[in-house]
């Protein structure tokens, strides 16, 4: 325990305030707690609990003149329930959970648990966290998951005194092979800070320290970080610091005025019912602040992707309302220090605003995120796909706009748990067509054009196997489809060799945010509905050729930059993935035959629906020969 830097606090630059405030026992035989709670408009405030009935008369806990609350409490012991009765200026009283609470009751009960938080004898990653890193020039291939519904245990239910869920380390072990398996470097889990309601998947939350009890303890949640960074697994927390629950227990008028919240106002409250955090106040730019440090520091998380961003930087996330300067400001000031204090942290912004520079370093005006979810690129990419093929061709523009803007921020592509839930259907589902076999050709093509794409990626749990079933909170991911129906485990094949692909190649992802790691062959070839594209890096070469039409384009001439050898090395359409076949099992041979704005070109066979990634070797120079030019007609 420490003391507290008031100026700081005050100027919303404490990121150890958790060390102050909430319970902390005094002793190592976790005898004695002493509580603190900041709220400077109460009359009153009385610790309550287990240690003492849940009468605080003999526990009145005494107000400093910076409106912090302190009381030492020596029955209190470790493991005990607690909460904080307030006498509001107002005249109400109040009981409250603790803002700063390491762990909370399991809902519908809403009590903070005293805990000794110590990891010391959690973690063996210390050889991870010295060497982990930003991936900026690295494979980044993320797995979004709910930690609630990636398995369920069998057998009872939560009524009848069984699991409803699988502990943090429980899921641990399977998970983390799971992973190795289909090729992903990090996972991302959705938000675990505590919330009332299952149903906000914790985007609600109520105690933004208190690891949710849903799933375990807090040692048991280090557990489950520690041995994803054992197997070299990247583990990503999601957050959402722009808006809390409006649950009385919780934050919202804590000691009887709006002190986390804006005051009663058109910006008082978020589209989703909950109170808009006052992000221009210091005491509440340190609360989060210090939270999102509290999670880096104690369970070791490497990085936070940051929820609904743009409803900060805008007010109500509404461009037309102008910028809520206090709000970018904090922004700029937190990312500032979490780097300065945490070792290659990923600071993540869901941001589906145009606002610039999310991703630029603070020192030259941005707002210091590493990256930024393009939701322009999903949006995008998912419309095109739902397209009748005769009528793409008049939305070409749709797959090849990414990267008219690609390179002004630092991006990844995300098709996460947003974009299959209430109506949106599947990934699958999304794909034009009523045949089974059309869909998955085209999702298989989807997923081609996604991993070789610059950027780092992101794929929730369910959509790797295909699923038809909307993601259900209450329910685990459709397992049983890839043993039961052939299309499934093909199409899981397939991701996982998709996968392998793209994060053992350096190609695909060392120069993702390099102008000359990316080169178009053909962007334009709208009326074959074509798209092709180089992806470079020193030693090594791709050529990637994307048909979005149902039909096969045998000799089909690709423009190419050098004289060169082709050897496809993944097609999707290949048989093992549920295709029909259509390879080209040969090598090609480019020749001098200008196309396009090349000087050499080849004829390659392309599937319907299909994508075809070749191997690009460059033949040694010879003698130059005049090209013959063919004229640009689109096969």
């Amino acid at each position: 325990m420490s003391g507290l830097n008031m100026d700081e606090f005050y100027r919303g630059m404490s990121s150890d305030s958790y060390k102050y405030f909430g319970a902390h026992p005094v002793t190592d035989d976790d005898e004695g707690v002493i509580f603190r709670v900041y709220a400077p408009a109460a009359y009153q405030i009385e610790v309550i609990g287990e240690f003492n009935g849940w009468n605080g008369q003999n526990h009145k806990m005494n107000k400093k003149n910076d409106g912090i609350f302190e009381i030492s409490v020596p029955e209190a012991r470790v493991g005990q329930l607690y909460k904080f009765r307030i006498y509001q200026s107002g005249g109400n009283v109040v009981d409250k959970a603790d803002p700063y609470a390491f762990h909370s009751e399991l809902r519908p009960n809403t009590a903070s648990i005293i805990t000794r938080i110590n990891n010391k004898k959690i973690f063996n990653d210390a050889e991870w966290m010295k060497n982990r890193s930003k991936c900026y020039d690295k494979p980044m291939n993320i797995y979004e998951m709910h930690m609630g519904s990636w398995r369920k245990p069998y057998g009872k239910s939560e009524a009848d005194g069984g699991a409803q869920w699988f502990r943090y380390d429980e899921i641990a072990e399977d998970l983390v092979k799971y992973l190795k398996e289909n090729n992903y470097t990090h996972v991302e889990v959705m938000p675990l800070a505590e919330y009332p309601f299952d149903g906000s998947w914790g985007y609600q939350v109520s105690q933004y320290y208190s690891a949710t009890s849903r799933y375990g303890t807090p040692e048991q949640l280090m557990k489950f970080v520690d041995v994803c960074h054992k197997n070299n697994i990247g583990v990503i927390i999601d957050f959402a610091f722009v808006h809390f629950v409006k649950d009385n227990y919780s934050l919202g008028n804590f000691d009887g005025t709006p002190l986390y919240e804006y005051p009663p106002s058109d910006v008082g409250q978020s589209e989703w019912g909950s109170y808009n955090f006052n992000l221009s106040k210091g005491e509440v730019q340190s609360y989060i602040l210090s939270c999102a440090a509290f999670w880096l520091e104690i369970y070791h998380f490497d990085g936070i992707r940051m929820d609904a961003i743009n409803n900060a930087i805008y007010w109500m996330g509404n461009k037309d309302r102008g910028v809520n300067d206090r709000a970018v400001n904090f922004f700029k000031n937190m990312n500032k220090k979490l780097d300065e204090e945490f070792n290659n942290i990923i600071l993540i912004a869901e941001d589906s605003s145009d606002y610039p520079g999310v991703t630029a370093p603070v020192e030259k005006g941005g707002l210091g995120f590493d990256y930024k979810w393009d939701m322009g690129w999903m949006n995008d990419t998912l419309e095109y796909f739902k397209i009748d093929p005769l009528f793409r061709k008049g939305s070409h523009n749709q797959i090849n706009w990414s990267m008219a803007y690609f390179y002004f921020e630092r991006f990844i592509l995300p098709l996460s748990h947003d974009e299959v839930v209430h109506g949106k259907a599947t990934i699958v589902q999304k794909m034009w067509g009523d045949n089974y076999e059309n869909k998955f050709a085209q999702a298989r093509t989807l997923y081609s054009y996604m991993m070789t794409h610059p950027g780092k990626k992101l794929n929730f749990m369910g959509n790797e196997i295909g699923m038809f079933r909307e993601w259900d909170e209450t329910r685990e991911v459709d397992w049983f489809i890839v043993d039961e129906f052939p299309m499934h485990k093909a199409f899981s094949t397939f991701i996982k060799d998709l996968n392998a692909l793209v994060t053992n190649n350096p190609a695909f992802y060392e120069r993702d945010y390099e102008s000359d790691g990316f080169l178009w062959i053909d962007a334009d070839n709208a009326d074959a509905n074509v798209y092709s594209y180089y992806r470079i890096t020193k030693g090594q070469k791709y050529a990637v050729v994307c048909n979005m039409s149902p039909v096969t384009r045998e000799n089909f001439r690709i423009a190419l930059k050098d004289s060169c050898t082709l050897k496809e090395v993944l097609n999707s359409d290949s048989k093992c993935y549920g295709g029909t076949g259509v390879t080209n099992r040969e090598i090609v041979k480019s020749e001098p035959v200008r196309y396009n704005q090349f000087e050499n070109s080849a004829l390659i066979t392309l599937p319907p629906f299909g994508t075809c990634i070749f191997e690009v070797k460059d033949t040694p120079k010879a003698t130059p020969k005049k090209s013959k030019t063919v004229s640009n007609v689109k096969k």
